[in-house]
């Protein structure tokens, strides 16, 4: 019977990814039953501190990117779609409302509030929001700057004052994001969605009322008409995202068309942060897009949160959220290798006894040098020196890490003076000198414990013996396998591919991320979708792995293939 996988939970939640995982047959994580690092998957809210992240072994995972507040809090969102939009243009970036961060640019808003004033618009509208917090709290719209009052730092955001309502209610989507890596950058959305309504109808004339304007479930379940029936809206304030495409549906647009608006406000927002977060192979994030949809259907980032609210208000968060989470596991490529971590662990921090001693269990050792005279030498240097701790074969490194590993070592052209190794490591950054790609096959993989150390990769790392460093260097190179064996998952359950999302963008977010060229094809498939324009694809002259890749259009509830509207060779 296969070993089952452990889940750690901060601060005994969320509940809901207890009860997905314990369905799944997973077993949740007792400090008083279980050694520290006898768990698969780390789960918590907050952040976790950079050692946690230094300190994984192949077989967990954490819930989290480190260094991804760039995005999620409101102050850092603003200044990196303000430098993207100054870098990339007005064309692109032009999915987030005129912003200041306050009180830092209160001239510039001031000036910017003194201009719009002549023309005395009852519209013009600003949304005053703190950078930290989250449902809805320290949220109020105001019009007479003489209202703008706070205690904290702020955003304060132009009011898109024209959203679409259904029946006279003001809605958002709360989209669901995966990122399962940022080096390279790979980006899941999630098909289903929740549709959150605020549940008085619309009113400008009543800037004070939460209840028109915002869509927090956390302040309208608290209203006097949440259980009301409210027109197509029905009691409540949610609706799934299928429902939402049903009402589409008699709306006469281009609704393809829509959807990649959306995805690609996801991939240019990401673009913002994916060279300055940290490589983290065995981390996922979820995150929450907040999008608003305006009277023309354009699309709008409110705001990007973290962790977003898995709590279970009402049946419709049960159907989209239960099912989320399950597919989010499924994207975490979880195999029955993993279920042996506790062997693995207890291999891994017995390894250099088990080497060192004179056991009779026999191990698979190094080979040796055929040249007698070369051996000779340097045998009697080595009388001189410390005993050096040997790296294990390649053949225990594998017993330890399994074939399923996310980092494989493996052994290529042996010579009688030489040997190489060469690291497999997912998400290689290409600043890595040599002597940190030694240490990464030694440290990160191992992670064996020194004499004062646990589980961190001390920098007295595995060697190879003293015959190999005097005469001979140790070549370490980069094995690149055929490209097809980098493309993700074209879907997971209810999760669609994204990005990248043709052979172009795979190319450029393989070893260093080129945003203009993944601006560039995002932009010529925009213009594809946007003219409704299908192409069908006979796949005759793909006999290349870079052709034969091709991706979902992510919101239809029959998600076509982007080749039907994206020709790659053009």
């Amino acid at each position: 019977m296969a070993a089952s996988l452990v889940f750690r939970l901060h601060d005994r939640g969320p509940q809901l990814v207890r009860e997905v995982l314990l369905e799944r047959g997973w077993k949740e994580y007792d400090k008083r039953k279980r050694e520290d690092r006898d768990w698969n998957l780390y789960w918590r809210r907050s952040e976790f501190h950079s050692s946690e992240y230094h300190s994984l072994l192949p077989w967990q995972r954490l819930n989290h990117h480190p260094k991804t507040a760039g995005i999620t809090r409101k102050d850092s969102l603003v200044r990196n779609l303000r430098r993207m939009k100054a870098t990339f243009g007005s064309a692109l970036y032009n999915f987030s409302p005129t912003t200041f961060i306050l009180p830092n640019e209160y001239t510039s808003f001031l000036a910017e509030y003194n201009k719009l004033l002549p023309n005395r618009e009852r519209s013009v509208c600003w949304i005053c929001k703190p950078v930290d917090l989250s449902r809805g709290r320290g949220i109020f719209l105001f019009r007479d700057i003489k209202d703008l009052v706070y205690n904290c730092s702020v955003v304060v955001q132009r009011y898109i004052s024209n959203p679409l309502l259904i029946s006279g209610y003001k809605f958002d989507l709360r989209i669901y994001v995966c990122v399962k890596s940022f080096n390279p950058l790979t980006v899941y959305i999630h098909q289903e969605a929740l549709v959150r309504f605020a549940t008085e109808k619309y009113n400008l004339s009543s800037l004070s009322n939460v209840f028109a304007h915002l869509t927090n479930t956390s302040i309208n379940k608290r209203g006097p008409f949440y259980k009301a029936q409210k027109g197509q809206v029905g009691s409540g304030c949610k609706w799934t995202m299928s429902k939402f495409r049903y009402f589409l549906q008699n709306q006469n647009i281009n609704e393809p068309f829509l959807w990649q608006r959306i995805n690609n406000i996801v991939t240019l927002t990401l673009l913002s942060i994916t060279p300055s977060v940290p490589d983290c192979p065995n981390c996922v994030e979820l995150f929450g897009f907040d999008i608003l949809i305006d009277t023309k259907f354009k699309p709008w980032l409110l705001e990007v949160n973290h962790s977003p609210s898995l709590t279970l208000d009402c049946q419709t968060d049960l159907s989209v959220k239960k099912g989320l989470i399950s597919d989010l596991v499924d994207l975490m490529n979880y195999t029955p290798i993993d279920g042996l971590r506790y062997k693995a662990y207890q291999t891994q921090r017995n390894v250099q006894t088990s080497f060192n001693a004179n056991i009779s269990t026999p191990v698979p050792s190094l080979p040796k040098l055929k040249d007698s005279n070369f051996q000779q030498k340097n045998e009697k240097s080595s009388k001189h020196e410390k005993t050096k701790r040997h790296l294990p074969p390649i053949e225990t490194l594998h017993w330890i890490l399994g074939s399923y590993s996310k980092t494989n070592v493996v052994k290529t052209g042996l010579s009688s003076r030489q040997m190489k190794y060469a690291p497999q490591v997912t998400n290689r950054d290409d600043a890595e000198t040599q002597d940190e790609m030694e240490n990464e096959v030694s440290s990160s993989v191992l992670g064996t414990q020194g004499k004062r150390s646990t589980f961190r990769p001390s920098t007295d790392s595995w060697r190879l013996p003293d015959i190999y460093r005097k005469r001979q260097r140790l070549h370490v190179q980069e094995v690149k396998p055929p490209i097809g064996q980098h493309v993700p998952p074209i879907r997971a359950g209810g999760f669609i591919r994204t990005f990248p999302f043709n052979p172009a963008t795979l190319k450029a977010s393989r070893v260093k991320l080129d945003v203009p060229v993944v601006l560039q094809e995002l932009q010529k498939l925009t213009a594809r979708v946007a003219s409704g324009r299908l192409e069908e694809t006979t796949g005759e002259g793909e006999e290349e792995d870079e052709d034969c890749f091709d991706s979902l259009l992510w919101g239809p509830e029959d998600p076509p293939l982007l080749s039907q509207w994206f020709n790659t060779k053009t």
